[in-house]
């Protein structure tokens, strides 16, 4: 058989077992007969790789894998010293790579690949896979940048892959207490959400610190982890997590969880692109009371209003607040004085505030969302006190896994919670936030004077990606690919 038709055959030799199962089912010998209980075929497995199999991507690698059911055949990492270590060990049988790039022209038999890297990272690792026709996982947020959502979005429907965006709290089976108390229209009119956290945890604010290549670690491909950023020597205190507070390579406070937050309100107002975006930003001040300017970092703590039309879950327009930086909204007069609103000591939380009563909730805490219904005629219903489910990650993984098996438009791909079509625009919602913050400090000379000229409302025409009324600030819808890395 020559190579090409070794590719041809491989490529479909589950569409040939799944319809030989059909037609000859009555002459299948089970397979727990053949293989013993709980036995995959070979044939029947996904064949799936990493891009980052270190940090977060050891338990997404793991829990696509569903206790080794499918098969993990390759892991790519630019830093195999460090934490991706585990999955070596829990995959020992994968090939290693460094580059995705290499990985994907080598290894043809992936069929899906979880991408759990550096945020700079996501839309062109994604972009190379689908193009590939692999099936992806990609972590929140879904792209760097929200030009890149856009076409990721619509790149997964032209190449019919299978997606899901890495925000594990909306598998969480408690988003159908918060709709269906929104459903029932027990809270009135709906007209503002307040979303808040303390993120950031990391160093953020403060200028990049200097490159030094004597720091670097001998294991780690520097080239490879800037991968579309622009080339500069190696800079110590980026890799591995620090890299959230600089805008070549992360996206902030809201980046890291806003698209855990902000999907709740989104999703259960089926909220769409927002009309327009404010923000205000605290300042780090020099000894001469002049605002320093870092335009290469995210501010320590930012404040961002956004607004929707309705839609047909929300009824009314919405006015969403977004805090970091430890900032949260005051405590509504409904909710008693001794208690969290929000998440535990009130760190990070939603609420959704109607004419008679609200929902609050939260995120990243010991049982994500706890929703809590209060309504102005003193009724109240709250949520579990623990996790609605055992499985890890509520399953976010396995379902999208299950999913790719099934095919595209299959029933168990509509069912996913986070799939590019929703996941696309809601990433786009939480982007826009920076959008707004990286505008706020754009400056100009004006005379002998540096004049902010981005501190305004920005009126975004979400259909054409495009601010309409600042042309300056459209240079933040995407970025500068440095050659090889393009998307």
């Amino acid at each position: 058989m020559s190579k090409h038709d070794k590719m041809k055959s491989d490529s479909s030799r589950r569409k040939f077992i799944k319809q030989s199962l059909v037609a000859s089912s009555i002459f299948i010998v089970p397979r727990h007969v053949l293989g013993g209980v709980g036995f995959t075929a070979p044939s029947d497995q996904l064949v799936l790789a990493a891009i980052g199999a270190g940090g977060k991507g050891t338990s997404d690698i793991k829990n696509a894998s569903v206790n080794g059911r499918e098969r993990v055949a390759a892991l790519c990492d630019v830093d195999f010293s460090g934490s991706a270590k585990r999955s070596v060990e829990n995959f020992p049988k994968a090939k290693l790579y460094n580059d995705y790039r290499v990985m994907l022209e080598q290894e043809k038999d992936i069929d899906a690949v979880t991408i759990s890297t550096p945020d700079h990272v996501h839309g062109p690792a994604a972009a190379f896979a689908m193009q590939r026709g692999k099936h992806v996982y990609v972590q929140k947020p879904m792209t760097h940048n929200i030009r890149e959502a856009r076409m990721l979005t619509k790149m997964a429907r032209d190449k019919k892959v299978v997606t899901q965006m890495g925000n594990q709290g909306g598998s969480n089976p408690l988003h159908s207490m918060v709709q269906r108390w929104i459903d029932s229209g027990n809270l009135g009119k709906i007209s503002k959400v307040h979303i808040w956290t303390n993120r950031p945890v990391w160093p953020q604010g403060f200028a990049m610190p200097a490159p030094d290549e004597s720091k670097k670690p001998k294991d780690l491909y520097w080239d490879l982890w800037l991968g579309p950023a622009e080339m500069k020597p190696y800079t110590p205190n980026l890799h591995p997590f620090n890299w959230r507070g600089w805008w070549d390579y992360g996206t902030g406070a809201l980046g890291d969880v806003g698209c855990h937050l902000i999907d709740i309100p989104f999703r259960a107002l089926g909220l769409k692109y927002p009309t327009d975006a404010e923000c205000s930003v605290s300042s780090i001040y020099s000894q001469m009371w002049t605002p320093d300017y870092h335009p290469e970092g995210c501010p320590p703590s930012s404040f961002i209003t956004l607004h929707f039309a309705a839609t047909e879950k929300s009824k009314a327009p919405i006015e969403m607040t977004w805090s970091d930086g430890g900032l949260r909204p005051s405590r509504p007069e409904i909710i008693p004085a001794d208690k969290d609103f929000g998440g535990t000591n009130s760190a990070n939380g939603v609420l959704i505030i109607g004419e008679k009563g609200l929902i609050t909730t939260n995120i990243n805490d010991s049982s994500p969302m706890m929703p809590k219904l209060y309504l102005n005629d003193g009724t109240t219903e709250f949520g579990p006190e623990t996790a609605s489910t055992d499985e890890p990650e509520y399953g976010h993984q396995r379902k999208w896994v299950e999913a790719c098996k099934a095919g595209f438009g299959s029933k168990e791909h509509k069912g996913l919670t986070s799939s590019f079509d929703y996941a696309g625009p809601m990433t786009e919602t939480v982007l826009m936030g920076n959008l707004a913050i990286r505008s706020y400090m754009l400056r100009k000379q004006t005379g002998d004077q540096m004049e902010f000229y981005g501190r305004k409302k920005l009126l975004w025409d979400g259909d054409n990606m495009k601010i309409t009324n600042m042309e300056e600030a459209n240079q933040f819808v995407g970025r500068t690919y440095r050659k090889g890395w393009e998307v």
